[in-house]
């Protein structure tokens, strides 16, 4: 079993650039599904989730092979329409599968899927847009069957504006028959990926990054070439690594208009950030202030994702910080563990304020999911002595070298079996 060693301490400099977004790649390989052709996924990030996708295609009959940090995926010959319940298990996104085999197939089965442990998180919406352009779904024995038979386009109201709901409906309308309209659809910037990645296969999508979505459907789709952006989280991390640290860093292709939110708070917290266009620069004393209350919203909000990662950056700033977390009920999983540093934070329902400690200390910890894993890893930086990680399977979800790229910014970070 491996584990991550955290020496605190250091101050951090240098550049790195940040690895291609896992919340985008997902439903990109999901949506392969539907092409029935060759796709080459350039910048695609070499994370465990993404194994995971690239098992499901293959056991659906699909290839897959890396080409550096590409993925090159060929759909043409795809015969089965069933996912095993031990993939569906290894992460949330593999319910995107649904709608694309659904699209593809006119059936698909598969059990409910699995990811990080944050609170109850129904897929009733993702069911609710598939019945409403036709499918017929049904549970059996802990699995879902479903029959699409000639799905048909439809208006799809989504109570709440939940990214993979969007996304499964996305993928499904594109191989109904007519117009689908999604109202109140996500407008995270990983929905405009999947809007691009469709529309070079030859799908007809409008509307992403708003709250409606048209989808002509029935389009003939194939094969085709997309560079994924880089990912927004994983530069949230390393900003917030440096702000807690201090120092000086350059963040490569990171996108300050899809986190402005992150960078609002990390200016209150009195960094000082610029972008250039090409990337971010942050640069902190590592005396950071508290902030005003951090409420998590749907984008263009405050990311719960990156709740537990402030939370870290905070833990030694001056003063008081109350995070609302509005959207999961368990997300403070992570909490506990950072108090075995010696944080100060107390917590009521979905409320946590953080007190400044004086300083941390370091201990072994444990993640208990994907983001609360790498608050451990901020944390660890700005605690005396050594900070030990265990369970950084979760971490290795998301982050492809997390200890190479902060170990290149000077932090003293080791990966250890």
């Amino acid at each position: 079993m491996s584990v991550i060693l955290v020496e605190g301490g250091r101050r951090l400099s240098g550049a790195v650039t940040v690895q291609g977004a896992k919340n985008s790649v997902l439903p990109i390989l999901a949506a392969t599904v539907l092409s029935g052709g060759v796709c080459c996924v350039k910048g695609c990030p070499d994370l465990s989730d993404v194994d995971t996708a690239a098992q499901i295609i293959r056991h659906l009959g699909g290839e897959v092979r890396r080409e550096g940090a590409a993925l090159v995926v060929d759909t043409r010959c795809i015969s089965r329409c069933e996912i095993p319940e031990e993939l569906m298990r290894r992460m949330r996104s593999s319910v995107m599968f649904l709608g694309a085999i659904l699209g593809r197939c006119g059936e698909a089965v598969c059990s409910h899927p699995g990811g990080c442990e944050l609170g109850p998180r129904p897929i009733d919406l993702h069911l609710h847009a598939l019945r409403t352009l036709g499918a017929e779904i049904r549970e059996e024995n802990g699995r879902l069957l479903c029959r699409g038979g000639a799905l048909r386009g439809a208006e799809i109201f989504l109570h709440i504006p939940s990214v993979g709901a969007t996304e499964n409906a996305m993928l499904a309308a594109c191989a109904a028959e007519g117009t689908t309209i999604i109202s109140n659809a996500a407008r995270e910037p990983e929905i405009v990926e999947l809007q691009d990645f469709l529309r070079a296969m030859g799908a007809c999508v409008q509307g992403a990054g708003s709250a409606t979505v048209v989808v002509e459907g029935r389009k003939k789709l194939h094969g085709c070439v997309h560079r994924v952006r880089p990912d927004r989280i994983v530069a949230a991390t390393y900003l917030c690594a440096a702000a807690a640290s201090g120092g000086c860093i350059y963040l490569r292709r990171a996108d300050y208009r899809q986190m402005a939110a992150v960078l609002c708070v990390l200016r209150q917290s009195g960094c000082d950030i610029r972008s250039d266009g090409c990337g971010i620069r942050i640069k902190s004393d590592g005396c950071l202030r508290a902030v005003p209350p951090v409420r998590t919203s749907p984008y263009p909000g405050f990311p719960t994702d990156d709740q537990a990662i402030m939370m870290a950056a905070l833990l030694r700033s001056r003063g008081s910080t109350v995070f609302v977390e509005n959207l999961f009920s368990d997300r403070y999983r992570h909490v506990p563990q950072l108090r075995k540093l010696g944080a100060q934070i107390r917590t009521e329902g979905q409320t946590a304020i953080v007190t400044g400690a004086e300083k941390l200390h370091g201990a072994a910890v444990q993640a208990t999911d994907l983001r609360g894993g790498a608050a451990l890893v901020v944390a660890g930086l700005q605690a005396e002595g050594v900070t030990q990680v265990d369970r950084i399977e979760h971490i290795e979800r998301g982050y492809a070298d997390i200890v190479g790229d902060l170990s290149g910014l000077g932090a003293r970070i080791y990966r250890e079996e």
